[in-house]
This record gives structure tokens, C-alpha cells and sequence, in this order.
């Protein structure tokens, strides 16, 4: 693939928040084994992760194909054997593009999305995890009705200005799709500016249906 020397982007939250996340990610994931990072968006979490950790092979899907092409171009310039190339997933659509994977990273998509993809997302995994696989969210949650900050709640509010389907969700309610998904919840993370890591466990083995 030939990719444009103007594809690679860099978000400001993505360097900010890149190193905390990390530090969560060092204990959370297996050593070794295919991480699948859904909306890796602009690539540079999946290649410094990819850098950082180069006992786990990282896939990056995203499914905009300009967030593709970024990563695509943090890919070239780190050179990193145990980063793949990137695939189109839309969280919702099934069949996804891998269907057997260690662990599964999603950072920042929960509350820009609909419901729905919340949905997919743990019925996705359910399927692609095997026993105790790990599924591992980063952003920002209320936590029984509190929304940690006054800048979760003014963020929550432009979202759904934004669109009525988005917004930051609450924990519990996670908590429970989770866990008729077949995961528990083994880590809840306090994160900088307000966000929260939550490292969910697959029990049981991968579902077929």
C-alpha cells in the first residue's frame, strides 16, 4: 500500500494520554498473543503500544479510511514487525476482519458511538475471546450517576449536541451488558483528566451462535 506523506495524523489527547494508558496496558494484556485494537484511530497508540510491547502482535482496525491511511503511515516510519497492517472494522457489521484474538483494546469509542456499538462490541468479543481473555476500554464513564467532573458533564452535553445517540455512558450499565456477555469487570483504573481504564475478563469459552 503506498501511502501519503500527508496521511499520518497526531492528536494532542493521544500524546497525553498514550503513557498512562500504557502503564495500565503493561499489566492487563497477556505478554504475548494478537491484540486486536478496535477505532485505533490515528495510529499513534497502536504503534507506540506496538513499540513498547513487542511480545504482542498488535492489529489496528479502524473504519474510516482516513484513519487507515494514518495508520498505515505511523506503521511505515516505525517499521515495527509485530504491527499489522490496518483493516476496516465496523464495530456493528459481522462478521469482523479477525475472529480469534488474546486481547482486545478499545480506546475513546464508547461515548462517540450509539448504544448499538456498545452492544456489538462486547457481543464481538464474546465471540472472538476465548476464557479469559481480556477486553480493555478507555475513557470517560459516569460512576453511579456521578460524572467524576464537571467537564465529563459539559462534554457529555456537547456530544449529544453533536448527535442524541452519543454520550458518556454509565459504568454500571456497562458493568451489566458486560457481564450477560459473559465478562466481569477485574480492574477499574482512575486515569488522568477524569477518564477511567476498565479491564474486563471473558469467562467461559468463545461463543459460536
Amino acid at each position: 500500500m503506498t501511502v501519503a506523506a500527508n496521511a499520518k495524523q497526531v492528536h494532542d489527547a493521544s500524546r497525553r494520554n498514550a503513557q498512562p494508558i500504557l502503564d495500565v496496558l503493561r499489566s492487563a494484556l497477556p505478554p504475548r498473543g494478537l491484540v486486536l485494537e478496535i477505532a485505533a484511530g490515528s495510529g499513534f497508540h497502536a504503534a507506540t503500544f506496538a513499540a513498547a510491547l513487542p511480545g504482542v502482535t498488535w492489529q489496528p482496525t479502524d473504519a474510516d479510511a482516513a484513519m487507515r491511511a494514518s495508520i498505515e503511515a505511523h506503521r511505515a516510519e516505525m517499521g515495527l514487525s509485530n504491527l499489522r497492517p490496518a483493516l476496516a472494522l465496523d464495530v456493528i457489521a459481522w462478521p469482523w476482519p479477525v475472529m480469534q484474538v488474546d486481547a482486545i483494546v478499545c480506546i475513546n469509542m464508547i461515548h462517540i458511538s450509539p448504544w448499538s456499538a456498545c452492544t456489538a462490541l462486547f457481543g464481538g468479543a464474546s465471540r472472538v475471546l476465548d476464557h479469559d481473555g481480556v477486553l480493555f476500554t478507555y475513557g470517560p464513564y459516569r460512576v453511579d450517576g456521578d460524572w467524576r467532573g464537571e467537564g465529563n458533564q459539559a462534554f457529555d452535553r456537547s456530544l449529544r449536541a453533536r448527535n442524541p445517540d452519543w454520550g458518556i455512558r454509565e459504568l454500571r450499565e456497562i458493568e451489566a451488558l458486560a457481564a450477560d456477555q459473559g465478562f466481569v469487570l477485574a480492574a477499574t483504573v482512575a486515569m488522568p483528566a477524569n477518564n477511567l481504564s476498565l479491564v474486563f475478563r471473558k469467562r467461559g469459552a468463545r461463543r459460536t451462535d
